[in-house]
């Protein structure tokens, strides 16, 4: 009984909010403390009540200011934490005063708030999340009091205004020293501030460790020297550090991870110390001691091209990324791997032969590489991540070695041996394409980024489409669904700006989260069949979008994934057969588009479209011209 009566009470509570003049937020209740879950003012200066309907407000919601236009918000004290994304994306918030009752700022609560400018840190606060202020490209300082235990990954990444981090000396856990983030003893280098003036900067010899993405972005630093106390380099540690001309690796770092000096565009050298045990360098490219594995190319060696040595068995993870100006790189048959991102964003890359020694290439591999026209995968292949030729926008033909037992291809589209699913097509082809009846899977991110793919035609084979598999196919204008279809993965159509109008078949039973995201200007959906399962937000970022199902069909409530639901029931009345032409009005939906198709024969059904209709007022007049050429004609109604 406790919980019918809590439920009525919340029922109330909402009842109240709504009915209530200028009522701004949305809340969820729980236990009779509020969270705020959501925002429908316009005011630029918001105050957050303490209570509402007299139950204390206790926590700030994830996503609850998202894209908000406020400039400036007052938190009460009864708020005790701010949780995920709460104020992801306010671009026009300058300032917040988070009061002593806060204890927790979850992740990326204050996410990409880019006029940001000043923030307070209470001493109630214990921990602060990750990405917390993660894009404030104007915050310029911030103090982390005494009660902080913990500073997630990344929580101060790309604040490229940010000088100083200052840590009250009370604190147990962190320290400061010149407006630098380090642990309490000093052993680890945290976090280097982005917009810190000054070109150099020498590592203390207290150091043994660089945290992860401890230099990121410090744009302003042509040079850091690091002591022979420093045994670890955490991943991405100076990475888009675009002022870094060289580094020298001293002999006691044993251990550098991934990407490390990414998209550094003016290193010309990585010098290795010769009495380092586990790495070393030849000709300022990065090797492990042996040279088996090439770990890192610096972004801004001289030179258009690269011979990669005999010694080398893998190319690491990232090793060529974002080297804009190599046109070609020779690898040898000594190679087995081609590591993820490994000539990712290697834009002016026009030309690489895969050895017959290579079994595997890694996801995103290469990504970005805007100049590769075709790419041959020799017959040891076997194994292609994820993505890996994404964003590859001039590559025409993936062409596969016809003895290869895992993959295959048919006119330059990526196939797995047996050709039943389809994993990739090639971003640079343009027109249309008609998938082959053997594939019964669209593999995901199979047809990802294929701009100048204007329509697809889907054979009844086919009962999957994966995840990302048509995302940012933004000249795609139409797409027909078999009725084999059960399954549309999560953002499969998603940013398919061009689609208008879709029919789903019976044949689905789910459809994934934020399936069709971002396609702005689709305005209508006809599902055949019974209302799928959805993963939640399938037309996020939509604004138009109407859900129209048949008579008989179940599950269909007012609306579907948040949007609303109409009964689509054309009706034919009103005949007539004035001036020799046979005619009708249909009447239905409001606004919505009915095509009239005809036949002559039901023995041999050709349905043949006569018009297209739009309801105004929810009614249309339809006369067919051609009616007297013929003894008899049948007429139905589809959706456009």
């Amino acid at each position: 009984m406790k919980t019918q009566i809590e439920k009525l009470l919340v029922v109330l509570a909402m009842i109240g909010l709504v009915q209530s003049a200028g009522a701004q937020f949305i809340y969820t209740t729980n236990n009779g403390v509020i969270t705020i879950t959501g925002y429908t003012g316009t005011g630029e200066t918001v105050t957050i009540p303490d209570t509402i309907n007299g139950w204390p407000v206790i926590s700030i919601g994830n996503d609850a200011f998202h894209y908000s236009n406020m400039t400036a918000v007052t938190i009460p004290n009864s708020i005790t934490s701010i949780e995920g994304f709460a104020f992801v994306d306010c671009t026009n918030l300058t300032s917040v005063n988070i009061p002593n009752s806060v204890t927790n700022i979850g992740d990326d609560a204050f996410l990409q708030c880019g006029s940001l400018t000043n923030v307070t840190i209470p001493n109630s606060v214990t921990g602060i999340g990750e990405f917390v202020f993660a894009g404030c490209i104007s915050l310029t300082s911030v103090t982390i009091p005494g009660s902080v235990t913990s500073i997630g990954n990344e929580a101060f990444e790309d604040c490229t205004g940010l000088t100083a981090i200052t840590v009250d000396a009370q604190n147990s856990v962190y320290s400061s020293v010149n407006g630098v983030l380090f642990d309490k003893s000093q052993l680890t280098l945290i976090q280097y501030p982005a917009g810190k003036v000054g070109s150099s900067y020498t590592i203390s010899n207290s150091v043994t460790g660089i945290g992860d993405r401890a230099f990121m972005r410090c744009t302003n630093l042509a040079s850091v020297t690091i002591p022979n106390s420093v045994t670890n380099i955490g991943e991405s540690a100076f990475a888009v550090c675009s002022s870094l001309t060289n580094i020298i690796i001293p002999n006691s770092v044993t251990n550098i991870g991934s990407m490390v000096f990414a998209v550094c565009s003016s290193l010309t050298a990585i010098i290795v110390d010769a009495q380092n045990s586990v790495y070393s360098s030849v000709n300022g490219v990065l090797f492990d001691k042996s040279q088996a594995t090439l770990i890192e190319y610096p972004d801004g060696k001289v030179g258009n091209s690269y011979t990669i040595s005999n010694s080398v068995i893998n190319i690491g993870d990232f090793a060529f990324g974002y080297c804009a100006n190599l046109t070609s790189v020779t690898i040898p048959n000594s190679v087995t791997n081609i590591g993820d991102d490994a000539f990712s964003g290697c834009r002016s890359l026009t030309n690489i032969i895969i050895p017959s020694s290579v079994t595997s290439i890694g996801d995103y591999a290469f990504l970005y590489c805007y100049n590769l026209t075709s790419i041959t995968i020799p017959s040891s292949v076997t194994s292609i991540g994820d993505f890996a030729f994404d964003h590859c926008t001039s590559l025409t033909a993936i062409t596969v070695d016809a003895q290869n037992s895992i993959y295959s291809s048919v006119n330059g589209v990526l196939f797995d041996q047996s050709q039943a699913t389809l994993i990739e097509y090639p971003d640079g082809k343009v027109g249309s394409y008609t998938i082959p009846n053997s594939v019964t899977s669209i593999g995901d991110d199979a047809f990802l980024d294929c701009y100048n793919l204007t329509s697809i035609i889907i054979p009844n084979s086919v009962t999957n489409i994966g995840n990302f598999a048509f995302s940012d196919c933004h000249s795609l204008t139409n797409i027909t669904f078999p009725n084999s279809i059960t399954s549309i993965g999560y953002f499969a159509f998603s940013d398919c700006t061009s689609l208008t109008s879709i029919t789903i078949p019976s044949s689905v039973t789910s459809i994934g989260n934020v399936a069709f995201a971002g396609c702005t200007n689709l305005t209508a959906l006809y599902f055949q069949g019974n209302a799928p399962s959805d993963g939640g937000d399938v037309f996020y970022q939509d604004s138009n979008v109407t859900i129209y199902y048949l008579p008989g069909t179940i599950r269909w409530g007012s609306t579907f994934s948040g949007f609303p639901t109409m009964l689509w029931n054309p009706q034919a009345t009103t005949f007539s057969a004035a001036g020799g032409q046979f005619g009708f009005t249909i009447t239905g939906p409001t606004n919505v588009v009915i095509v009239v198709e005809a036949c002559t024969n039901f023995a041999n059904l050709v349905w043949l479209p006569v018009s297209t209709n739009t309801l105004t007022g929810g009614a249309s007049s339809f006369s067919d011209s051609q009616s007297s050429n013929y003894p008899c004609r049948f007429y139905r109604f589809r959706s456009p």
